[in-house]
């Protein structure tokens, strides 16, 4: 269990990686940054609840 939990964690990771604007941190403040991660997060997050159907 605690390495399958380890890496869906590796997964998300990298697919938020892959998006560019986390990747080159376009933004200027850590504020926006993190709300930005955020928000990549929660659309990976919904993403994979929707695809389950």
């Amino acid at each position: 269990r605690r390495y399958r939990d380890r890496n869906h964690i590796e997964r998300m990771f990298n697919r938020l990686k892959q998006m560019r604007r986390i990747a080159t941190r376009y933004d200027k403040t850590a504020l926006s940054f993190k709300s930005f991660l955020n928000i990549a997060a929660a659309r990976l997050w919904i993403g994979s609840f929707v695809n389950m159907a």
